[in-house]
C-alpha cells in the first residue's frame, strides 16, 4: 500500500495530502484525526475525566478529604488514583480492550495513566495478578499490559513476580457487591518479602476495591510500607 501511496507522489499528488491518508482517524467519532491517545480533541475532553472532589484513599466522591467509610473501616491499601469515571464511552473502550482484542488502548490507557502518576513515588510497580488458567483463556493481563507501559522507562520497577493469584474464581463483576469480599479472599500469595517498599498495585477498573483491597493486605503481610491504587476507571454509586 505504501508503494501504491509512493507512485502517487510521483504522480503528482501532494505531501500534505499522503499525510492525510496516513494519519488514524480518532478512535471515537472516525471523522477527525486522532492526536496523541488516537482521539480527536473533542472526543479527548469529553471522555469522563474524574476531577470531582473524591476520597483520597478510595476514590469515591467526598469533600476531597478521607470519607466516612474509610475513618470507620480503613481498608489496607494507602491511596487511590484514577484517571476517569467509568462511563460511556469509557466503559465501551474498556470492554473493547479486555474482550474485543484492541490491545492499542491498552497502550493509550498507560500513556494516560503515566500523566496522572509520579512514578518516583513508589519503589515498585505490581499489575493486578491473573490466575493461569484465566490468562490462558483471555491471552494477556490487561492490568500488566498498562503496567508495562508506566514503566517503559524504568523497567526495573515492574515486578510481576513476587505476587501470584492461587485461587482461581469467578470474575468479580458477575458476583452482587456483598459476595465479591468473599469470592477474592485468600486469592493472592506473595512468594518475596517486600520490606518497606512503596507499591503501586496496577488495575484497568475499580468497582468496590474488594480485588485491590485484598492484595493490598497480600502486599502488606509480606512487608510493605506503602501501597497505592493506579487505575484507569473508578465505578461511582448511581
Amino acid at each position: 500500500m505504501r508503494l501504491k501511496f509512493k507512485q502517487l507522489l510521483h504522480n503528482g499528488v501532494s505531501a500534505k495530502l499522503f499525510d492525510r491518508l496516513l494519519k488514524q482517524r480518532c478512535l471515537l467519532c472516525t471523522t477527525d484525526e486522532g492526536g496523541e491517545f488516537g482521539l480527536c480533541d473533542a472526543c479527548y475532553k469529553d471522555l469522563p475525566w474524574h476531577t470531582a472532589p473524591q476520597c483520597p484513599q478510595c476514590g469515591l466522591s467526598s469533600n476531597g478529604l478521607v470519607c466516612g467509610s474509610c475513618l470507620h473501616s480503613p481498608p489496607d491499601f494507602d491511596a487511590t488514583h484514577s484517571l476517569f469515571t467509568y462511563d460511556f464511552p469509557l466503559d465501551v473502550m474498556m470492554q473493547r480492550y479486555k474482550y474485543g482484542s484492541m490491545l492499542n488502548l491498552g497502550h493509550i490507557f498507560g500513556k494516560m495513566l503515566s500523566n496522572k502518576t509520579n512514578l518516583a513515588n513508589v519503589d515498585l510497580v505490581i499489575a493486578m495478578p491473573m490466575h493461569p488458567a484465566r490468562l490462558k483463556e483471555r491471552g494477556f493481563n490487561q492490568a500488566l499490559e498498562i503496567a508495562k507501559i508506566i514503566t517503559n522507562n524504568n523497567p526495573e520497577k515492574l515486578d510481576y513476580l513476587s505476587v501470584q493469584r492461587q485461587k482461581l474464581t469467578p470474575p468479580q463483576a458477575n458476583l452482587p457487591l456483598k459476595e465479591r469480599v468473599r469470592n477474592i479472599k485468600g486469592a493472592f500469595t506473595a512468594s518475596n518479602h517486600l520490606n518497606g517498599k512503596r507499591i503501586a498495585i496496577i488495575d484497568d477498573v475499580m468497582t468496590t476495591g474488594a480485588s485491590l483491597n485484598e492484595l493490598a493486605k497480600t502486599l502488606k503481610q509480606a512487608g510493605a510500607s506503602h501501597v497505592e491504587c493506579w487505575v484507569v476507571a473508578r465505578t461511582l454509586p448511581k
